[in-house]
């Protein structure tokens, strides 16, 4: 019996303001690397809901997501394991509300930092991802999609919400 495929469902924040966008730097089993606030969608949460938690976590920033910006597939091979890795990328375009002072950053992160579109083309070696340049020219480009774009049935919130039914089993 053939293992079915299953990419890795992740969620990412471009924000901009004043020219700039929001990054972290985190560790890396390949050193420090720049990427977009960004990690695993959480069971129970849609993608919208995801990347706020992840942009709270990672940065100290509350944030509002405007816009989908685009859906992107990319792999990775973990040159410590040989671990083959397809990541499915949600990347919303999002505006900054507060920072949060004091809150804590995810373990990993080391800082949340403002870079311009010139310093993140330069820095491109250091990204975790091909995806974190990609989605910034995206963002520049204007592509943008309306949030309703990415529908989240209730079931993923409450399968066992008596009002949605049963759903049916798709295994």
């Amino acid at each position: 019996m053939q293992t079915r495929w299953k990419p890795s469902v992740t969620v990412a924040a471009v924000i901009e303001r004043e020219g700039r966008f929001l990054l972290v730097e985190e560790e890396t089993d390949g050193g420090l690397k720049f990427n977009n606030p960004a990690g695993h969608l959480d069971p129970g949460e849609s993608p919208v809901d995801g990347c706020v938690r992840e942009a709270l976590e990672e940065t100290a920033w509350r944030i509002r997501p405007t816009a989908l910006l685009g859906i992107y597939l990319s792999r990775f091979i973990k040159a410590a394991t040989g671990e083959d890795i397809t990541y499915l990328r949600f990347a919303f375009a999002a505006e900054a509300i507060e920072s949060v002072p004091g809150r804590a950053l995810d373990t990993g992160i080391m800082r949340a930092l403002w870079m311009t579109p010139e310093e993140i083309r330069a820095t491109s070696a250091r990204h975790r991802s091909p995806l974190v340049l990609r989605c910034m020219e995206d963002f520049l480009a204007g592509k943008r999609l309306p949030l309703e774009t990415v529908y989240t049935d209730p079931t993923v919130i409450d399968p066992a919400d008596p009002a949605q039914g049963v759903p049916p089993d798709r295994s």
